[in-house]
Order: C-alpha cells, then sequence, then structure tokens
C-alpha cells in the first residue's frame, strides 16, 4: 500500500498534489497541513473528501482528531507531539483508523500498546518536507524495529516514510515493512501523474 502524504509546493496547492495522487492510482491519502488552523484547514478537508470519495480512497487528516469526526474522515495520523494514541481512541472509538509517527522501537512498542492501527515509521532519509527531522533510521534502522517486533510478536502494520524514491521500494520491502508514504517523490517529478503510477505499479510488483 502507498500512502501519499499532501504537500504545498510554489507549483502546486495541497488540493492539486492530492488530486495528482489519486489520478495516479493512490488510494489513501493524507491531508498534512502544518502551522495553520483547524478552520483553515475545514474547507480543504472537505473538498478532499469528496475527492477521496469519488475515487473510492482512505482518507486521514494529519494531527485534527476534532476535524476527523466532524467531517467523517476515515482517519487521523498523530506525530510524536500530538494528542496520545490512547485520547484519541476515546474520542474516536474502533470506527476510525488512528496513525502513529515512530522512530524507534520504543515508540513502536507504545503506539501498539496504546491501540494504533498502524504505525508511520521514519524518517527513511532526509526530507525537507518535515521539520524538525527525527535521526535518519535508512535500511538498518528498520531492520533493527521489524526483528525486534518479530521476537516481540508484534503485528501491527509498518509504513516506512521520509524521502523515499521508487528505487527503495523492493529494499524497504526485503526487510519486511508493510508500505511506504511518499509526497516529495510524486511533487517533484516532471509529471507528477505518472510519477504515481510507476510508483503504484513498482509497488504492485514488489508487495503482489
Amino acid at each position: 500500500m502507498i500512502q501519499f502524504i499532501s504537500h504545498y509546493t510554489d507549483k502546486y496547492t495541497y488540493l492539486d498534489s492530492i488530486r495528482m495522487a489519486l489520478e495516479g492510482g493512490c488510494r489513501w491519502i493524507q491531508l498534512r497541513m502544518k502551522d495553520v488552523t483547524a478552520d483553515e484547514i475545514r474547507p480543504v478537508a472537505m473538498q478532499v473528501k469528496a475527492m477521496c470519495k469519488e475515487f473510492c480512497a482512505t482518507f486521514i487528516i494529519d494531527d485534527h482528531v476534532e476535524l476527523v469526526r466532524e467531517i467523517g474522515a476515515d482517519g487521523v495520523h498523530l506525530g510524536k507531539n500530538d494528542m496520545p494514541i490512547a485520547e484519541a481512541r476515546k474520542l474516536l472509538g474502533r470506527d476510525f483508523i488512528i496513525g502513529a509517527t515512530a522512530n524507534t522501537i520504543d515508540d513502536v512498542r507504545a503506539h501498539c500498546s496504546a491501540g494504533a492501527d498502524y504505525i508511520g515509521c521514519g524518517p527513511f532519509r532526509f526530507t525537507s518536507t518535515k521539520k524538525n527531522l527525527s535521526p535518519v533510521l535508512g535500511l538498518e534502522g528498520y531492520e533493527y524495529i521489524v526483528k525486534c517486533m518479530k521476537r516481540e510478536g508484534m503485528s501491527i502494520p509498518v509504513v516506512a516514510i521520509g524521502g523515499i524514491t521508487a528505487e527503495d521500494i523492493p529494499q524497504i520491502k526485503a526487510i519486511g515493512i508493510d508500505g511506504i508514504a511518499l509526497s516529495g517523490s510524486v511533487l517533484t517529478a516532471s509529471e507528477p501523474v505518472e510519477e504515481m503510477k510507476r510508483l503504484i505499479k513498482i509497488e504492485k510488483q514488489v508487495y503482489g
């Protein structure tokens, strides 16, 4: 599964980026708008909800638990400094997806026990789309986390994120990571829709 994280560039708006990802075949969208209020996110989120419905895609909102319930998104993704997973679960119940950001095996353990549905683990390498970047994991970091998870019997899906390109997908899959999340590799391509199609094709070949 490929997850697309929205991003704003000099060339594309958040809605532009999401539309291109959907047209390219991505069926999991995360609306990520940092450093803005819920009131600013709401009208964009309503448009994204309609777009995701049109393409039968899963719609996740970053950070804002209250907006997820209000507009009827599919779920929320929470970073380390956002609302605790357990608190979000109490507010949302079991009908909504809750994803959580992790950088270490301790993060994974905590999120798993708190009731997260999936882990966004990274960064794989340096990325300019995220501020306050955690230590880069690389393949070795992912290998260690997957090894610990298997040993401890944790079966929560893990999605790799952070500067991932098409060429990285086979190596990430070989380690045992369940999926990838990306943004920059699509939006910096000369033809973003075609690049997403290429990524989806490679992901399907690798993951089956």
